[in-house]
């Protein structure tokens, strides 16, 4: 839970974000860590707001390919069961004395007729078997027209590889602290002109009312021409920052996010790209540094970029105590 305690930030809000400023109609975070909308759309059907394109597009590849096998095999039980109700005379060439194998030439005969492979040993007689074996072949034929367009657009499509670190810090920095975060390209793309735009979306009492501000927040560096090694985003807390009379408690009481908006030209594909994620101000770990996490290689013609280190962090060690000697003026009677 946080406190409706008022924060004195000097800054000045964006008014323009988008995200409205009353805060009473908000649940939860304003971006999910992947960068999705913390939406739920409603007052209009489930199949009216879906677009299934982007489903299909952003499914999980193994979802995705696990999706097309239940359709495939689903399809042809179901033809093939329409096969298997058949009279006998209507479907040349199944040669098993069971029902069991009956199915199973059923089954395998719609396979080949919606793949429209057509080996030949089992065909269609009269005009019903052979209505029906046409309208499979061409719901086949629409099928894997429509599988190969996602397959193509799946591959196709321009994706900001990178990944961002699980937790922002409060670190120090210069004379003073700052806000940092870092992410990292993952595969072998290539990323340059990369800009960089991270708001605080805070909410605070204004008359009486908790409403939603928004912040701009300088950073050190905004813009990089080119990303291929990891890169710290730091936004000094300074008399021009928000978090600037922050105490360390209201990281933990406040209620409060850091929206980062990344946006990169690709170069194999000659387009722009986005990257989106949030970290809460709970999120934000307080006093502590993120670790290196490239090195030359050991032959130096290479440099490293372990990405297994992107979250590694390091708390700064504490001085040691210093034992006061005991003064034996004071122990003496």
């Amino acid at each position: 839970m946080f406190r409706n305690r008022k924060v004195n930030v000097t800054a000045t809000p964006e008014i323009n974000t988008g995200y409205g400023t009353n805060s009473k109609h908000y649940g939860g975070r304003f971006i999910n860590k992947d960068g999705s909308p913390n939406v739920r759309k409603k007052g209009i059907g489930y199949f009216e707001r879906l677009s299934w394109y982007h489903t299909f597009l952003k499914m999980p590849r193994w979802k995705f390919m696990g999706t097309i096998l239940v359709f495939y095999i689903v399809m042809n039980l179901i033809f093939g069961l329409i096969y298997f109700l058949l009279d006998p005379t209507d479907i040349l060439g199944i040669s098993s004395n069971s029902h069991l194998g009956n199915f199973a030439e059923s089954f395998f005969f719609s396979c080949q007729t919606f793949t429209t492979v057509g080996y030949g040993r089992i065909s269609p007689v009269g005009f019903v078997a052979s209505a029906i074996s046409s309208f499979e072949a061409l719901l086949g034929l629409l099928t894997l027209a429509v599988i190969t367009g996602l397959l193509y657009g799946r591959f196709s499509r321009p994706k900001a590889y990178l990944r961002f670190s699980k937790n922002a810090l409060l670190s120090p920095f210069q004379s003073g602290k700052a806000i940092m975060f870092r992410l990292a390209p993952y595969k072998n793309s290539i990323l340059t002109d990369v800009e960089a735009n991270v708001t605080l979306g805070l909410i605070t009492e204004e008359d009486g009312n908790m409403v939603n501000k928004f912040y701009q927040l300088p950073l050190e560096y905004s813009h990089v021409n080119s990303l291929s090694l990891s890169w710290t985003i730091v936004h000094p807390v300074n008399e021009e920052s928000p978090f600037h009379h922050f105490k360390d408690s209201d990281y933990k009481n406040l209620k409060g996010e850091l929206i980062v908006f990344i946006k990169a030209f690709e170069e194999t594909f000659s387009n722009m790209v986005v990257a989106r994620t949030s970290y809460t101000l709970e999120e934000i770990i307080l006093d502590a540094s993120f670790a290196s996490m490239f090195h030359r290689a050991e032959k130096g013609n290479k440099t490293i970029l372990n990405l297994d280190q992107l979250n590694s962090i390091k708390k700064p060690v504490p001085p040691p105590i210093k034992k006061v000697p005991d003064n034996p003026a004071l122990n003496s009677n």
